[in-house]
């Protein structure tokens, strides 16, 4: 019976390391200096995603560069979040600061595409998000800027709970593109 649940948990690890899509960010080359001369290692910043609102960055440090991006993807496989997403978008402007890196991301109406930079692009697109406008202010640390960008889609917050919050008529808080699907 123990063999049959371990079977059945290492098929759910399979599956869902097959959905998942993995983007190293960065690749920097550290050196640290010793008695004998330099010793050379890498941190990689990896950035990972289900394309359906979730991501996870992680970073990792080793003497040799695989090793270094496998850390990274396993820290950011257990730092993975669930991001509030309206259709192919997010809900409502957000900014957010991470060190001296500051990011600005705006829903964009459909159609519109992915308007971003290096570091902000990967992380919105491994989350799903395919409308979008961003601006990267203040350091250009692509470290920093990766961060900065998990910490807005964190803060994102449902039109319609907000509205609910607020004791308004969630139409007020809604992108004035966005229509919503009606049943009747």
């Amino acid at each position: 019976m123990a063999k049959r649940e371990r079977r059945g948990k290492e098929r759910e690890k399979d599956q869902e390391r097959e959905e998942l899509d993995e983007r190293v960010v960065h690749l920097a080359r550290t050196a640290k200096v010793v008695k004998g001369g330099r010793r050379f290692a890498f941190r990689a910043t990896v950035v990972v995603g289900d394309h359906q609102g979730r991501v996870g960055v992680g970073i990792g440090k080793a003497r040799e560069v695989p090793d270094a991006i496998r850390k990274a993807s396993e820290r950011a496989k257990k730092k993975m979040i669930r991001v509030s997403m309206l259709a192919t978008t997010i809900p409502h402007e957000v900014e957010a600061k991470f060190g001296a890196a500051k990011v600005l991301l705006k829903p964009a109406s459909p159609g519109t595409g992915v308007i971003a930079g290096g570091g902000v692009r990967a992380v919105v697109e491994v989350v799903g998000i395919s409308d979008i406008l961003s601006k990267s202010l203040g350091s250009d640390n692509i470290l920093n800027v990766v961060q900065a960008t998990f910490v807005a889609l964190q803060s994102l917050q449902d039109f319609r709970k907000e509205a609910g919050y607020r004791g308004v008529e969630p139409k007020s808080l809604a992108p004035f593109w966005y229509k919503e699907e009606t049943r009747g």
